[in-house]
């Protein structure tokens, strides 16, 4: 049974939402681009999604419409009203919490899909969150997030994309797999934000042994938080990092965006040794 509601333009006109610059939102009103969205991680019928920052339920309606149950994290109380709507028209389908994803617990038992059009102020600390933690395989099953292209391709990056391949990059390839799954217009979005945008899917692989993911966070924060020095610069303040370069053979001469993933979890291992 396919569920009729009004117009996304209706709602948000009828509960007198606007866009909020300070909360980074930017709405998105085509259906069909939402549905594309919500298709990415594949088939969500009786499947678990978390959603942060639905705003006024325009993916949501996609992903709830795709049988999933949603699990909603929404800080903007403005948005409250419209979603409880939505929740009458899907019983039993959407929960919806009130609250700063970066604070508040979901509760979510058993793996999870994660979708979300983030806002743009939180979207990178939530991402970096989403893949840290020593336990792994994650909770979550999927990753299907919306970025600003640039940070979309960041996360893409490989170590020939210079200018873009850096801590980002690492995190998400080296034990999980990550690919641009949609590109997304300025245009699609009301108000149009500055810049482009664009989705990425992330699954996860198998972790590498012998590494912790504390250790790789700190080493590819310290090499690419000063990503136009030598590695024995950046890494000096590391015990024990100068050294294992050396017992790897790379070269403390060269600079972070020329080591690969697999280089940079061979220093971790060597520093967990």
């Amino acid at each position: 049974m396919t569920t009729t509601l009004p117009p996304l333009r209706d709602v948000i006109a009828r509960h007198g939402l606007q866009a909020s610059k300070a909360l980074g939102q930017n709405f998105l009103f085509d259906e069909q681009l939402l549905s594309r969205i919500a298709a990415i991680p594949g088939k969500l019928q009786g499947q678990q999604v978390l959603e942060v920052g639905p705003g006024p339920g325009g993916l949501t309606r996609a992903l709830l419409r795709a049988g999933a149950q949603v699990t909603a994290i929404e800080m903007d109380r403005r948005c409250l009203p419209a979603l409880a709507e939505l929740a009458e028209a899907f019983p039993g389908q959407l929960r919806v919490i009130e609250g700063d994803a970066m604070k508040v617990a979901h509760g979510i038992e058993g793996p999870f899909h994660i979708v979300a059009n983030l806002p743009y102020n939180v979207g990178t600390a939530l991402f970096v969150g989403w893949l840290g933690g020593e336990a792994w395989p994650p909770q979550w099953a999927s990753l299907t997030l919306m970025f600003q292209q640039e940070v979309a391709q960041r996360i893409i990056a490989s170590p020939a994309e210079q200018s873009a391949y850096g801590r980002l990059a690492v995190l998400a390839q080296w034990r999980a797999s990550a690919k641009l799954a949609l590109k997304v217009h300025r245009s699609a979005f009301t108000p149009p934000p500055k810049v482009m945008s664009a989705i990425v899917h992330v699954t996860p692989a198998d972790m590498p042994q012998g590494v912790s993911a504390r250790t790789l966070e700190r080493v590819t924060e310290l090499a690419f938080g000063q990503r136009r020095k030598m590695l024995r610069q950046s890494l000096k303040g590391l015990p024990g990092a100068l050294d294992a370069l050396e017992r790897l053979g790379i070269d403390p001469a060269r600079r972070a965006e020329t080591l690969s993933v697999a280089e940079f979890v061979s220093v971790a291992r060597e520093l967990r040794a």
